[in-house]
């Protein structure tokens, strides 16, 4: 038995003309709000109308690294309200007390010496990698 798998199941459908509902109502919306602008504040809401205009239609067409301008609103308001992990900030500086280096016994009951630690890092280090490798 066949069965039609979608394809193109990004592509939104033009509902309105060549308009997909998305920017229908951003452009419905603006147009509705220039209107009431013209119509209650007269000569000022010719001028006010021309920003509004310029917004709805950006919402409606304007894409930005083929990402929609009201996701990259989203984005921008994410960012800004978003809380930040600064790095760059260092607490002051605290006086520590001198390092306390590992005690000679341990390593002389193992009988390896730094250079001998070194080696076995190193080749520990290069077998995981080449088993990462193999996966």
């Amino acid at each position: 038995m066949e069965y039609q798998v979608p394809q193109f199941i990004e592509v939104e459908d033009k509902i309105f003309g060549p308009l997909t509902l998305k920017q229908f109502i951003f452009i419905a919306g603006g147009a509705g709000l220039c209107v009431i602008l013209v119509l209650y504040l007269h000569g000022i809401g010719f001028i006010l109308a021309i920003p509004v205009a310029a917004f709805a239609l950006a919402l409606a067409f304007y894409k930005v690294n083929s990402k929609s301008f009201i996701e990259m609103l989203e984005a921008g308001f994410n960012y800004y309200i978003g809380g930040r992990l600064y790095l760059w900030k260092k607490d002051a500086p605290v006086e520590k007390a001198a390092p306390v280096a590992p005690p000679p016994v341990a390593r002389e009951k193992l009988g390896l010496s730094q250079s001998k630690l070194r080696d076995l890092a190193w080749s520990l280090d290069i077998k995981d990698l080449s088993a990462e490798n193999q996966q």
